[in-house]
């Protein structure tokens, strides 16, 4: 299989190159990574330390899509809906990253541990679309609790790191963190700025977040509409229903950016049709594959130790799994899971095994 991966340069890219490495998609031929006119010529596997056989960098303009198997593609919206169908036409499955298809009817909107069947056939279009990061870590959460009974409504706050950012986003984190750090004395960080003053980027220049987010939390990410809802809002409300075929289940979600390096939680609140038990809960929770699960002797997940090592990125972890004492028919869990990894490049890379294994590839 002929893979080339758009947007190799960044950290969902660095991440599908990292993964191919390990050994996570066999059949492996040709590796091209594609990349903007200013990255042409350079040698990823010796910058990231691969052992991976890839290419040179090929520029955007020069890549030619002939030949070529699978394209994963994680260089943004734009670039997506430009050069996607371009190379779905030439004869490649596309697995596309970002949100430019995600919602089009004929695209299927694909987690592979919930939703296999989407691939039993070719896409018409060549395309399948990866969901949002925040997403993917909340329908696999939510997937095996059907078991209990049919979801009706959930009540959804991500706090979201700044990896979902990408590089910029990260170097923006860093950049004003140490800003803050070496000019304002320990009072300050108590007390923080007066309201309105700028801390970090100047004003005219309000940063990959919208406002500074070091030391402090941003509830917003993306643009809002009309109702103050924002565009990953909309992306929680709209994927699940997607993916889960459940077009009427109610979802109220608050996206939060946070200063954290890498690794989305979500607090979660989950209605069902009739009672359920927390204890019911996590036995079927044990019972889905790629979910680690933590009882309540067994502490909580968070971000940085979900990170910390290739197996625990890998997977989706689930906490604090407990009833609502005022809802006999509500639970309530935290999740927690590595957005580069299995947000992003690890479900990219099991939808391509889906499609490597399916009769039609």
């Amino acid at each position: 299989m002929d893979i080339a991966v758009i947007g190799a340069t960044g950290v969902v890219g660095k991440q599908c190159l990292e993964l191919l490495g390990s050994g996570v998609l066999p059949g492996l031929g040709r590796v091209v990574p594609v990349a903007s006119a200013g990255s042409a010529g350079r040698n990823l596997a010796v910058e990231y330390g691969l052992s991976l056989k890839i290419e040179d960098v090929v520029a955007l303009d020069d890549f030619d899509p002939s030949g070529i198997d699978l394209a994963i593609f994680s260089a943004g919206a734009p670039i997506s809906r430009e050069l996607g169908p371009v190379v779905a036409a030439a004869g490649a499955l596309v697995v596309d990253n970002s949100s430019a298809f995600r919602m089009e009817d004929d695209v299927p909107l694909v987690v592979p541990q919930v939703n296999p069947q989407t691939m039993a056939t070719r896409p018409a279009r060549g395309i399948v679309s990866v969901p949002n990061c925040s997403t993917i870590q909340l329908v696999r959460a939510l997937h095996p609790l059907r078991a209990l009974g049919g979801l009706e409504r959930l009540i959804v706050a991500t706090y979201q790191a700044a990896s979902g950012g990408g590089l910029r986003g990260l170097d923006e984190l860093a950049a004003t963190s140490r800003t803050i750090l070496d000019s304002e004395p320990s009072a300050g960080l108590l007390t923080g700025p007066p309201v309105g003053a700028t801390v970090g980027p100047p004003v005219g220049a309000p940063g990959r977040f919208g406002q500074p987010l070091a030391f402090s939390l941003v509830p917003e990410i993306g643009l809002r509409d009309d109702d103050g809802i924002s565009h990953e809002e909309h992306k929680l409300r709209r994927e699940p229903r997607k993916i889960l075929n459940l077009p009427e289940l109610r979802v109220a979600a608050t996206a939060v950016r946070v200063p954290v390096v890498n690794g989305h939680s979500e607090a979660v609140h989950v209605t069902f049709d009739g009672p359920v038990d927390a204890g019911d809960a996590l036995d079927v929770l044990r019972t889905a594959p790629g979910l680690r699960v933590y009882g309540a002797d067994e502490g909580y997940p968070m971000p940085r130790q979900v990170c910390a090592s290739p197996r625990s990125s890998a997977l989706v972890h689930v906490g604090r799994v407990r009833a609502d004492p005022d809802d006999p028919c509500s639970l309530l869990l935290w999740v927690v899971a590595d957005n580069l990894v299995v947000g992003a490049a690890l479900t990219a890379l099991e939808i391509a095994r889906l499609a490597a294994e399916a009769s039609w590839a």
